[in-house]
């Protein structure tokens, strides 16, 4: 199955902000996205007020995702202490 994917405007700001801030770690994002778009049903599940989101983890930021149909939506890029 082919997959689409969606930015939220919050993730496009955390990812300009980042590209400023931490070029390695903006480099990480961007491949590990790549990967997202072929398996999107690999990364954790999260449960309770978020159930029906994923996340991903690059040490201290979490990106929050969520799959409808061949469409993944980027909720969310920001530091574990504000992500949930």
């Amino acid at each position: 199955m082919e997959y689409v994917i969606e930015f939220s405007d919050e993730f496009e700001k955390s990812m300009k902000k980042l590209k400023k801030k931490d070029k390695i770690m903006f480099n990480k994002i961007q491949r590990k996205l790549l990967e997202l778009i072929k398996n999107p049903e690999h990364y954790k599940p999260l449960r309770n007020v978020l159930a029906g989101y994923r996340r991903i983890r690059f040490g201290s930021y979490v990106l929050i995702y969520t799959m409808d149909g061949n469409i993944v939506r980027i909720i969310s890029l920001d530091h574990h202490d504000k992500a949930y």
